[in-house]
């Protein structure tokens, strides 16, 4: 079996598996974490499972997932009794590496974008990963004044209270500390008191946890304190957010700094000079790990110098500057006691493995996603089987190996029919997913589609969940799509006279829904499902288009291009890629449509349109054919009529930094010397402009460097603007 973090030498088919064992391991940590306030991952783990996604996709872009996480951005905070905060600064994740190759490669990825010679010594701090909750405090003139969870890195929840009975956090600093400084760091339980509370909780007959990552989770976040304080929590700093000033030029300093004042930092925080002295440094971690009093899960390598830091930035969730280096996945026998099928929202269906109950790296796992027919062939499971068990990274339940594999018994029969509707089940060429065709006759995808139109990411509808929406459907009131959920107004008496339902509720449910007339055009585009349309993805499109009958107009006209995929082989539903041989950036040359005078537009307008879609940065030809297959078929169009008939989402505009190339679109081509291609790329972003990687009519500014060739003749043959690297610099200098 290949090494579950290193994409490079896995198969096409073994990728396919490991992004959908990631899909449904994120979204069942969500549940988890948000929905029952179980969770059983760190907020880094998780955000390390989404990066993992991310690589995965990077090496395959032709099996990326309708459902991918890569898509979403953060995790929005379920209901909760909590009150929220907004982050001055955003808390951020951290991307992972499990094997030494990968810390080599992040370490040389930080030496390109600085444009360091290889000669010149990087100093890396680093220090063991603790697994608790992540916290930030707030001191204004030293007094601690706010405390809250990470939440989604940008909103968390109050829990300043419950910090006051915490010995390690102090309520002031000790000596002169800056008039504003957020701390960050990790609430924690150790081992032993763990140990302890479980026994009184057992003892109590109140609830047990799983680890004791759970249980400091579980503790912080109560809303009566008294509870928090009757729990033996502990706090450990790792770094700080907002401040007035910062007290060091380095990470190391300013840790220090914070060591000073009062507050706990890693005993094993090392200054190291060398990738050997990094790696040297975690092994010596990982071999004293057992002996540890509290749950570590790897090793935190940052840069050292805080103006590196600020020149490396961030790319999507994480710090450019700060790597997790995990340590490797446990493992467990256990016995696979049945399979059971899961349909999801666009029809797929998805084997789950029930296990009897293993302890694996600390937590408990009763369930494995067998991720598809494929996968189930490929182990030869069948219920009764003896499995080996591991959590990738930790964190990933995953079955390793069949240890009865030889036993004599009927190999397991995948089903041909929906478990659900009982319409046909196929696979389309050259996809391993198995798909319901009944498509909104069938109650699964009918129900999976519209909870994911009103779930927090997409329309974000409060009082309308699960149990709403299954009751909904069950009426027969929400038949025609997520339209009719603007129309519940009109069953209001009925609703009334319905067990459950009091007046209140029922109003207060329809005052949710009609302060949505007017949603956010991205939210909508995103809820309603398009096969590699993600929340990312949707903003990307919006930001171009800015309305969404434009979207519409062109998707429709690139399907017409020869480069715009579709085809008869597509799936009904939109939800798939088009079938046959996906070449290198996942379209399908093997199924181009023959154009037809009543299909639209000509194949010289589908191509332009299918130009702009694809210079649009993140968009390649699976989102392209995507769109395109939805806009095709009939029922979605009917769909979508529908939707917009009750809605009315206003333009969409994106707020931008004010400097002079706000808005607009910047290419870079030709070497660049005093600083690399992303580090550019990266400072036009932070002024508000889009980097793109091709020149166009809609580029508003060329900036070349030595070697510049096609793209900088283009440019001149359209009349567009083109300056030089110290031209660029200065236009960031003056921009601050």
């Amino acid at each position: 079996m290949n090494d579950p973090s290193a994409p490079s030498g896995m198969s096409e088919a073994e990728a396919a598996n490991e992004l959908m064992r990631l899909a449904k391991a994120i979204a069942r940590h969500n549940r988890l974490y948000h929905a029952e306030d179980d969770p059983e991952i760190t907020d880094q783990e998780y955000d390390a499972l989404v990066k993992r996604n991310e690589a995965l996709e990077a090496a395959f872009p032709h099996l990326v997932r309708e459902d991918s996480p890569s898509r979403a951005v953060g995790h929005e905070i379920a209901a909760s009794p909590l009150s929220k905060v907004t982050h001055e600064v955003r808390m951020m994740s951290l991307d992972n590496a499990f094997a030494e190759e990968e810390v080599a490669e992040w370490l040389a990825r930080v030496r390109r974008f600085l444009n360091l010679a290889e000669d010149e010594p990087v100093a890396v701090t680093a220090e063991d990963k603790i697994d608790g909750l992540s916290c930030s405090l707030r001191y204004e003139k030293g007094r601690l004044v706010r405390a809250a969870t990470r939440g989604d890195g940008q909103v968390g929840e109050d829990v300043t209270g419950n910090v006051a009975h915490i010995a390690d956090i102090p309520q002031m600093l000790r000596g002169k500390a800056p008039d504003v400084f957020e701390v960050r760091g990790e609430v924690y339980m150790s081992k032993q008191d763990f140990t302890a509370l479980n026994a009184a909780q057992h003892e109590a007959g109140g609830k047990v946890f799983a680890n004791p990552r759970n249980a400091a989770a579980g503790s912080l976040r109560q809303k009566d304190a008294s509870v928090t304080a009757q729990r033996p929590l502990r706090f450990w700093a790792h770094g700080w957010g907002a401040a007035s000033e910062v007290p060091g030029e380095t990470q190391f300093e300013v840790m220090q700094r914070i060591a000073e004042w009062g507050l706990p930092i890693s005993p094993d925080l090392k200054m190291c000079g060398s990738l050997d002295e990094m790696l040297q440094h975690y092994r010596g971690i990982g071999e004293g790990r057992a002996q540890l009093g509290y749950e570590i899960d790897g090793v935190v390598y940052k840069v050292d110098r805080l103006d590196w830091q600020q020149r490396l930035g961030f790319v999507a969730k994480a710090p450019r500057w700060a790597l997790a280096h995990k340590f490797p996945a446990e493992r467990a026998e256990t016995t696979l006691e049945c399979i059971d099928i899961q349909v999801g929202r666009t029809g797929k269906l998805t084997p789950v493995g029930r296990l009897a109950p293993v302890l694996v790296g600390g937590v408990t796992v009763t369930n494995v996603t067998l991720h598809n027919r494929d996968e189930i062939e490929r182990l030869g499971v069948r219920p009764g089987d003896r499995v080996l068990v591991q959590r990738a990274g930790d964190v990933i339940p995953q079955v390793v190996e069949n240890l009865t594999r030889d036993a004599k018994r009927e190999p397991y029969a995948f089903p041909d029919t929906c478990p659900e509707c009982g319409s046909e089940a196929v696979a389309a060429e050259g996809e391993v997913d198995v798909r319901c065709t009944g498509g909104l006759i069938c109650k699964a995808q009918q129900f999976e589609r519209l909870k994911h139109f009103v779930s927090r990411g997409a329309l974000d509808i409060e009082g309308l969940g699960e149990k709403s929406i299954a009751e909904f459907l069950d009426l027969g009131w929400l038949d025609k799509g997520p339209g009719d959920i603007f129309r519940l107004r009109e069953h209001r008496d009925e609703l009334l006279e319905r067990e459950g339902w009091k007046e209140k509720s029922v109003d207060n449910l329809i005052a949710s829904i009609e302060a949505k007339r007017e949603p956010d055009a991205a939210r909508l585009l995103f809820g309603l499902g398009i096969r590699h349309v993600g929340a990312v993805t949707a903003r990307d499109l919006m930001k171009h288009f800015h309305e969404l009958p434009a979207l519409r107009e062109t998707a429709e006209k690139a399907r017409s291009s020869p480069s715009g995929g579709g085809g008869p082989s597509a799936p009904a539903d939109g939800g798939g890629a088009p079938s046959g041989a996906p070449d290198r950036d996942g379209s399908d040359q093997s199924k181009v449509p023959l154009h037809h005078p009543a299909d639209g537009p000509p194949p010289r307008a589908g191509e332009d349109a299918y130009a702009e879609l694809t210079a649009i940065d993140g968009i390649g030809s699976a989102v392209v054919g995507a769109l395109g297959d939805f806009f095709h078929e009939d029922h979605n169009k009917a769909v979508w009529d529908d939707l917009l008939s009750e809605v009315s989402p206003p333009r969409y505009e994106v707020e931008t930094r004010d400097s002079p190339v706000a808005g607009k679109t910047v290419v870079f081509t030709g070497k660049l010397e005093t600083m690399s291609r992303d580090e550019a790329k990266a400072q036009a972003e932070r002024l508000g402009a889009k980097a793109s990687g091709s020149v166009s009519a809609k580029t508003d500014l060329v900036v070349a460097g030595p070697g510049a060739g096609s793209k900088l003749k283009k440019a001149e043959e359209l009349g567009i603007e083109v300056i030089d690297e110290a031209g660029w610099a200065a236009i960031v200098a003056a921009a601050g």
